[in-house]
Formats: structure tokens, C-alpha cells, sequence
């Protein structure tokens, strides 16, 4: 079975394909030795490389009674909840199917035969067990639809705004209007989220990009807009050129995997900006150039940026509709933005990527202090941490959680200081732990790493990431500050 990698693809829910993955991998063709772990050599003679998001666009999913159509990752308007009732009606065992609810008599009634209590007793089972069945099966918070509300979880179709709410929106407005915004009194009121309505302005002050004294702010945009479509005009033109015709390649190649499912980023208007963007940035920053995972950190500048102009929901807002002027603004924000975020991570992405290869070393010394039984269920099963924690720091966990879910992060990564470097490795440590019951749960190479690059996330909100951050702060109360805690 081919892994489907990020959260902008349903994930495979761990309840309902468990058992279905083991009973693949006990058919295997390849011999497996009993006694031993399979190795990770193993594991990818049948498995497309961990890293690769290109062969995952046209899996067919199989049975032996039934065929699902094929997920194409390109099919914008495909939905969570029919993925998760395809999964649903694909790994039930057999032996273990009920009847399903729509079979079911609504007085939960059989015919009794001559063994009659005995049916009795099968009858009123299954009417207990039914609606448990539902509820392992279907999530029990509403549904929120794969790619609505990817600016905010709290936009359009939510209820009105709390007092509390409106109370926090005012005091931004009053900070965010004064004459030199005090930026520390801005990161204390940001680390908990920001409201939609003040959310790109306040981006553009946390990422340093406009001058905290009002009167300045208009100037600057001004001059800082112009001055990027002066390097468009410099240097877009030598895309052509033999010498960044590979950049140039990769970054086009890479532009259409952007968020596959949300139709916003398959509109050619905004692929052409997401490629002037990318290749600009790569021109400027010869010492790492364009690498992937880049394209993703776009995205969420974008959005919100987009969003300021936008009242409804974006992610099926056709651009086109934006005036040359707008578009131009929003081109030019993202840019900036997107570069003072990487100023603070380029190692990551420099030759060999020695920041990464840091934060997964550091990752595994600090999951061995926190969670030694997790630590220890890696080593059992041969399962390295830069097999799964690459991705999460290469890419700051966009692929793992929805975009609506990582814009609420990057509001407290903005407030915290080296938010997108420090803070992130106690995020990752904590989203780690937030999943060691399914992880001890399974116990084979294979099944660890698809359950790791597989994460359901896709119901995830601002609740759950607002967890996420709390355990991450505790972490780094207890260990940023004493390093030696969590080195052996």
C-alpha cells in the first residue's frame, strides 16, 4: 500500500486500517525473517522513497471484494469524509463485519427461530455495539470539509464573535493603530492566535518586514514592492539561462504539487506568482538556492495576505477577479515575508542541510528524556527519527497538518523568539508524544512509518493546535533553558 503524504491528502485512519496493513504485509512476497524486525532496506524495496511526493499522485486502493476509485491528488473537490467512508468499507475484516446501520431495522429487532433467547440476547448486542461501531468509525467532532476555511477556522459559517473575542480584537486594533505599535505587547497578545480581520498586518509587523511607527508603514510598502519587482525585471529573464535552467525546472515542477486538493493554488495566475516568488528568492540566496520543501512556506503568507481582500472563504476564490494592483501587493508581501522567515532557517537549507540534520539529532535526544518507551519502541523496530522528522522540519510541519492549522501556528512561531528554529523543535517533540499510544500500538517497521507519515490530522483546528502549543511551551520551560536534561 503507497503512502499519501500531507495533510492536504485524507490520511489513512490507524482504527480502520491496522489490521487491514498487517494482513498485506503477512502476505509479502518477499521473505521476512520471524524472529527479526524488518529493516528499512526492506521496507523500501516496496515502498516509493519516504521523500518523493511525486508518485503519489494515482494509487489505486484494492480488495479482494471490492475496488475504490483511483484518489487523484489533482481532484480538488474530493472531501474527507468520503475518503474515510471508502477506508471504512475497504479494511473491515470479514469476520468482523456488522450490519450496517442503513440495514439495520430501526427497532434493532430479529426474527426469533427456536433458539430464541439466543437470538435475543445476539439482537440486543448488536444494538449496543452499533452505535459504538459508528462512533469508532466516524469522528465524533463535526466534520470540518477538507479545504474549507483554510484562513481561519473561525471564518465564515461560525458563530458570532464572543465578548471575549471581540474584547481581543479591540485590543489589537488599539495597539495595531497607535502611533509606534508596542511589538512586545503584540507578541504577548499574538502567541494565543490572531484575529482574521487583523491577521496581515499583524504578520507584517511580527516578521519585521514593516517599521513598527505608523507613519512609516505606507512608505515602506511602497518602496519594499517596487524594489521586488525591480529584481522581477533584473533577474526573471535569466530563468532561460543555462545556469538556472535546473532551478528553474525544479521549482516548476514543484509548483502544481503546492496544496493539490485547494483549487486556489491550481489557478495558473497564482502558480505564476508562486514561481516568481521561488525563483527571485533562489537568485538572491546562492548560497542554499532553491530547495524543495521552499515552495510550501509561500502558502501560508498567501493566504493570509489574499485574505485581506477577500470576505469569504479563499481557497475557491479565483484571483483573476483581483485588480493588477492587488495581485502585485500580495505578491510582493509574501516575498518579503517568506524571506525574513528563512533568513532565521537558511542552514536548513543550505548544502547538506546541517540544520536539519541538528533538530532531528536534537528531536531524538529530547523524545529519549521525555518518552523513553517510545524512544525505545524506535529502536526495537529499526525506525530512525530523520525517516519522519526530515519532512517535519524541512517543511515545519505543513504536510502533516491542514493550512487552516498552520496559520494558527505561525501566528504564535511569529510571537515567539526563534519561533521557526527554537520553538519548533519542542512542537515537534510534542506532536510526536500526541500520537504514543498509536505508536506503541504498532509493531513493525512498516507500520510505525506509515502511521508517521500518515497522521490524522485532517479534523484538526485551533483547539488541538492551541494543546499542541501549550505541551510544546511546558517542554521548552523544562529543557530550553537546561540542555543537559536531555542529553545522555
Amino acid at each position: 500500500i503507497q503512502p499519501v503524504y500531507g495533510a492536504q491528502h485524507p490520511p489513512l485512519d490507524p482504527r480502520l486500517t491496522k489490521n487491514f496493513i498487517k494482513d498485506r504485509s503477512k502476505a509479502n512476497v518477499l521473505p521476512m525473517k520471524s524472529k527479526k524486525a524488518s529493516s528499512f532496506h526492506e521496507f523500501a524495496r516496496n515502498t516509493s522513497d519516504a521523500w518523493d511526493i511525486g508518485d503519489d499522485e494515482d494509487e489505486d486502493f484494492t480488495s479482494s471484494s471490492s475496488s475504490l476509485q483511483t484518489l487523484n491528488s489533482k481532484v480538488a473537490k474530493a472531501t474527507a469524509a468520503q475518503v474515510l467512508e471508502n477506508h471504512s468499507k475497504l479494511r473491515v475484516k470479514p469476520e468482523r463485519v456488522q450490519p450496517a446501520l442503513s440495514d439495520m431495522p430501526t427497532n434493532c429487532k430479529v426474527n426469533k427461530s427456536s433458539s430464541e433467547a439466543q437470538l435475543s440476547r445476539m439482537s440486543e448486542e448488536a444494538c449496543m455495539r452499533t452505535p459504538l461501531q459508528k462512533q469508532q468509525s466516524l469522528p465524533l467532532r463535526p466534520v470540518i470539509p477538507l479545504v474549507a476555511r483554510i484562513s481561519d477556522q473561525n471564518a465564515s459559517g461560525a458563530p458570532p464573535m464572543t465578548v471575549r473575542e471581540k474584547t481581543r480584537l479591540e485590543k489589537f486594533r488599539q495597539l495595531l493603530s497607535s502611533h509606534n505599535t508596542d511589538l512586545d505587547e503584540l507578541r504577548k497578545c499574538s502567541w494565543p492566535g490572531v484575529p482574521r480581520e487583523v491577521r496581515p498586518v499583524t504578520w507584517r509587523l511580527l516578521s519585521g518586514y514593516l517599521p513598527a511607527n505608523m507613519e512609516r508603514r505606507k512608505l515602506t510598502l511602497q518602496r519594499k514592492r517596487e524594489e521586488y519587482f525591480g529584481f522581477i525585471q533584473q533577474y526573471y529573464d535569466s530563468r532561460n539561462e543555462e545556469h538556472h535552467q535546473d532551478t528553474y525546472r525544479q521549482i516548476h515542477i514543484d509548483i502544481p504539487r503546492t496544496n493539490p486538493l485547494i483549487p486556489l493554488f491550481q489557478q495558473p495566475l497564482v502558480q505564476e506568482i508562486f514561481e516568481r516568488i521561488l525563483f527571485i528568492w533562489a537568485i538572491r540566496h546562492p548560497a542554499s538556492g532553491y530547495v524543495q520543501g521552499i515552495n510550501d512556506l509561500v502558502t501560508p503568507f498567501f493566504v493570509v495576505f489574499l485574505s485581506e481582500y477577500v470576505e469569504e472563504d479563499v481557497e475557491n476564490f479565483d484571483v483573476t477577479n483581483l485588480s493588477q494592483d492587488v495581485l502585485r501587493s500580495i505578491e510582493a508581501d509574501s516575498f518579503w515575508c517568506m524571506s525574513k522567515l528563512l533568513d532565521g532557517i537558511q542552514d536548513n537549507y543550505t548544502f547538506a542541510q546541517p540544520g536539519i540534520q541538528k533538530k532531528v539529532k536534537a528531536l531524538e535526544e529530547l523524545v529519549s528524556r521525555i518518552d523513553e518507551q517510545v524512544h525505545n519502541h524506535f529502536r526495537k523496530y529499526e525506525v530512525e527519527y530523520l525517516q519522519f522528522a526530515f519532512r517535519w522540519m524541512n517543511n515545519l510541519l505543513m504536510r502533516e497538518l491542514p493550512l487552516r492549522c498552520t496559520i494558527r501556528l505561525w501566528d504564535t512561531y511569529q510571537s515567539e523568539p526563534e519561533g521557526f528554529s527554537h520553538f519548533h523543535l519542542y512542537v515537534c517533540a510534542a506532536f510526536l508524544i500526541k500520537w504514543r499510544k498509536e505508536i506503541l500500538d504498532e509493531e513493525d517497521f512498516q507500520g510505525l512509518l506509515m502511521l508517521l507519515q500518515n497522521l490524522p490530522t485532517i479534523h484538526w483546528g485551533n483547539e488541538e493546535i492551541g494543546l499542541l502549543l501549550a505541551e510544546a511551551y511546558r517542554l521548552k520551560y523544562m529543557f530550553a533553558d537546561a540542555p543537559n536534561h536531555y542529553r545522555r
